[in-house]
């Protein structure tokens, strides 16, 4: 296939060597003179392991070339790919305004183009970027979107160091975009690839490599604040966090990477409490550590604000425990939620199958009897009947019966841990979805 780079720095430098090296023809484009001088003499713009050896071979193979002139780049290619810089401004926003005078840029060399072009972003941009390129394209070009181009969003995921390694053998290939033809054809780029395909909504796509680099950062500096403590006791941090990626069942695994409602039970509140008064005395900041907690506290209220908005008086509340399948309700989220309605003169009732109050022992049942002492008259032993008597339903849990209700069609729904059977009806609402 013939690809057009817009961008020569080190994503596209980088893209333009792999690609050549999978069979590709690829003309890269930069206003920077000296950049498109080197990639004409086969050397690399950027200093990475293995690209000047790949595009010294491709170079040699006439299979790579550089220039100025995006008319000549897009009028000889099928696909056009952005890969411009989105430097922060002063104030921390991206600026794209590299982007923009790029997509202006294609556009206008459409003007002299018949066939069906493709151009994918390769870039880092905001959700929202890909809608503005196809208006900017449309114009500048008097083309249509999805009739004679479509732009398709293909973010990277390459590592300094080691991007080509990562371009060969990605954790998947993301590609988002609103027409079967252009993802065919960018699928085709990536034959050979040795990872997964993820076709998904445009904005997601946008949005996953911000997800991504800010929860790098966050184990950046949750790792530095463990090294903090573990100093101060002149224990080895390293072998702490060894034992930490160990676990690939929780510690480094999709449990807990769900957005949902706030964390619960006896031991995460009672351990992160624990670890932040160790680092208190023993003098330290562990900002990111005293973050959890506030964090979490926000999301409760989160809940209770869905509720209060709804201004319905009868609440029924599903599930109780702080997780299905157990009757512990130690610093169950949602027992928070309940005793701040309660106080503001809410009606409340509640079913879980798993909390008999006749049950409860020890510190399980002098917690709740501290937070909820009037909790006998809540609890229900029938979910119908909270089903029928509520005008807003709560699911606070995932045990499988919530899946199999059947709320009336004036009840609303707020759902805290997406039973996505609902999702589609029409009182329904998720508390971060």
């Amino acid at each position: 296939m013939n690809i057009s780079i817009f961008g020569l720095g080190y994503v596209g430098c980088v893209g333009m060597g792999c690609l050549a090296s999978n069979g590709h023809e690829v003309i890269g484009v930069d206003v920077q003179q000296q950049k498109v001088d080197l990639i004409n003499q086969g050397r690399p713009t950027i200093v990475e392991k293995d690209i000047d050896q790949i595009l010294g071979e491709q170079f040699e193979k006439k299979k790579i070339s550089a220039t100025s002139h995006a008319l000549e780049a897009v009028l000889a290619t099928e696909v056009s790919i952005i890969c411009v810089g989105t430097p922060s401004t002063s104030r921390g926003h991206l600026n794209l305004e590299y982007i923009f005078q790029t997509a202006a840029q294609i556009g206008q060399a459409l003007k002299a183009k018949n066939t069906f072009h493709v151009v994918a972003i390769r870039s880092t941009v905001l959700p929202g970027t890909n809608d503005k390129v196809c208006a900017i394209i449309a114009q500048e070009s008097g083309k249509r979107r999805n009739v004679d181009f479509s732009v398709v969003s293909n973010p990277e995921f390459l590592r300094e160091g080691s991007a080509v390694e990562d371009y060969f053998n990605p954790p998947m290939t993301v590609l988002g975009g609103d027409n079967e033809k252009a993802l065919d054809i960018m699928s085709k780029l990536y034959t050979g690839i040795n990872g997964p395909v993820e076709f998904v909504d445009i904005q997601v796509a946008e949005t996953i490599k911000y997800v991504n680099n800010s929860f790098h950062a966050l184990k950046v500096a949750f790792a530095n604040e463990v090294g903090n403590i573990c100093k101060q006791l002149d224990i080895d941090s390293h072998e702490v966090m060894r034992l930490f990626c160990m676990d690939r069942q929780l510690n480094i695994s999709p449990v807990y990477f769900k957005p949902g409602f706030a964390y619960g039970g006896s031991c995460l509140p009672k351990d992160l409490k624990a670890l932040n008064t160790l680092a208190h005395d023993l003098y330290l900041e562990s900002p990111v550590l005293n973050a959890i907690d506030i964090s979490n506290e926000k999301q409760k209220n989160r809940a209770l604000d869905l509720i209060v908005q709804t201004q319905k008086r009868r609440i029924g509340i599903l599930g109780l425990s702080f997780k299905a399948g157990t009757d512990d309700l130690r610093n169950s989220p949602i027992v928070d939620v309940i005793e701040t309605l309660n106080g503001k003169g809410y009606e409340i009732r509640i079913y879980d199958r798993n909390v008999s109050l006749s049950r409860l022992v020890g510190k399980n049942k002098s917690f709740i009897e501290e937070k909820l002492p009037h909790l006998c008259n809540m609890m229900q032993g029938d979910i119908n009947r909270v089903l029928e008597w509520a005008e807003v339903i709560v699911i606070a849990n995932r045990d499988d019966m919530f899946q199999e209700i059947l709320p009336r069609r004036d009840q609303k729904i707020i759902d805290l841990v997406r039973i996505t059977r609902h999702e589609n009806k029409g009182g329904y609402e998720g508390i971060c979805w």
